[in-house]
């Protein structure tokens, strides 16, 4: 038994010695043992490779504004562990995390002594999810991020109202395979029997998989360009406008307060999900909930300013298609002002192409580390370096002390990289 939070969360980070552990027995096992919770809920399940977040975070300020009460499992957290378990944006509480954790805990002991061997800390953080909204904080619907893949992932274990596929790009190659083709049909493992699916996925092989799987699955699938599509787009000073027609509805001078192209495509993709529950679950969902919901929206550490004067933007690009699409927004965005850029990232990703991508744009670029197992040091970052304005420091903070010095009114500097390091330097910025 634990009796504090921190005991709590000491417990839950202790599991991360077992790794990753792809499948859903173990799931299946605790779910039999809780009198499976995750069939009292109503869910929304979200995959892919990027905008997993952003698009959890428009769904939940739209549902919200609709006055639907709604949980929401995202990963990883960027301010403190609670808030990937959260109601209404309010993260759980420190006192009712320990109570799951009571519940959760002698369940994880027993799975150890079977053949099916000790969960992660990943599927214990979902087991407690599934309870926590099932039987202490009872919600109209959950929103489940999946956390790595799809097909084998332990959110998979819920059969949603509808399954939602965002872009399928080049991460985790190790676990979920070398090829595009490989990555769509882990991602499409979300897909269930009779379930709809809802994609912005846009590469021609991804989309032959994702249609295959859900025919297989007799889904029907809207695909963005198709059944639902996006006009008259408008970058404006405090975000993005347009406008949508989907199958149900059209909605014109739709406006978001995240900045970025791509961010547009993660509101259509939740304009279509919650008007495809309102047509055919009777969701009391209206267009001024839509608008509302989205202008709203905030998601931390995803092209988010904060510092004003000059500007210091944190964007949690750590990836090939993340890196791609900030590069997109700073070449849309930032055509009158020097970019400068501090970079961090962890050893599994492919780093040539991500610093090629981010020294094009950028007038000077500083590499640092962060205190984290799989974090590269800033000289291994600062090796990989063609720009002539380069610079490396151990240090992020003494890094981004200096850098911030020299900045002008003028000037942007954007933080990016590895989750983690957005998380850190966050913090540190906020105090």
């Amino acid at each position: 038994m634990v009796n504090t939070y921190e005991e709590a969360v000491d417990w839950i980070h202790s599991r991360l010695r077992f790794g990753i552990k792809p499948g859903v027995k173990r799931m299946e096992w605790m779910m039999e043992k809780l009198n499976h919770p995750e069939r009292r809920l109503k869910t929304i399940h979200i995959a892919g490779t990027n905008g997993k977040g952003s698009t959890v975070t428009y769904v939940r300020n739209i549902l919200q504004k609709a006055e639907y009460k709604v949980g929401t499992f995202t990963s990883p957290y960027i301010e403190q562990f609670n808030e990937r378990i959260s109601v209404n944006g309010q993260p759980i509480g420190n006192q009712e995390l320990v109570d799951v954790v009571n519940i959760i805990k002698p369940l994880a002991e027993q799975l150890e002594e079977t053949d099916l061997g000790s969960p992660t800390e990943f599927e214990i953080i979902t087991a407690m999810s599934l309870y926590y909204f099932a039987h202490i904080n009872i919600v109209d619907v959950v929103v489940y991020e999946v956390g790595l893949g799809g097909r084998l992932d332990s959110t998979n274990i819920i059969y949603p109202l509808v399954s939602v596929i965002t872009n399928i790009g080049f991460d985790h190659m190790a676990i979920l395979g070398e090829t595009v083709e490989e990555i769509a049909s882990e991602k499409a493992g979300i897909i269930k029997p009779g379930v709809p699916v809802i994609t912005t996925a846009s590469q021609e092989n991804a989309l032959r998989v994702i249609r295959q799987i859900a025919n297989e699955k007799k889904a029907k699938m809207y695909e963005h360009n198709m059944q639902f599509t996006v006009t008259d787009y408008n970058q404006l000073e405090t975000g993005e406008q347009f406008t949508i027609q989907t199958p149900f509805i059209t909605i014109e001078n739709i406006e978001l307060s995240m900045k970025g192209k791509h961010q547009v495509n993660n509101a259509a993709l939740a304009i279509m999900t919650v008007t495809y529950l309102k047509t055919f679950y009777s969701f009391l969902i209206e267009e001024h909930h839509i608008k509302a919901g989205l202008k709203d929206a905030f998601w931390p550490g995803r092209m988010e300013e904060v510092v004003k004067t000059p500007s210091i933007y944190l964007d949690g690009a750590h990836n090939e298609e993340g890196i791609a699409t900030l590069v997109d927004t700073i070449k849309t965005r930032f055509t009158k002002n020097r970019v400068h850029i501090l970079f961090s990232a962890l050893s599994d990703k492919p780093l040539n192409k991500m610093i090629t991508e981010l020294e094009s744009v950028a007038h000077s670029i500083t590499y640092t580390t962060f205190d984290y197992e799989r974090a590269l040091s800033a000289r291994q970052l600062a090796e990989l370096s063609t720009h002539k304005n380069h610079s490396y420091d151990e240090s992020w903070e003494n890094a981004l002390k200096n850098i911030k010095a020299s900045l002008t009114d003028e000037d942007v500097l954007i933080v990016t990289g590895s989750l983690y390091f957005i998380s850190t330097i966050r913090s540190f910025l906020k105090q």
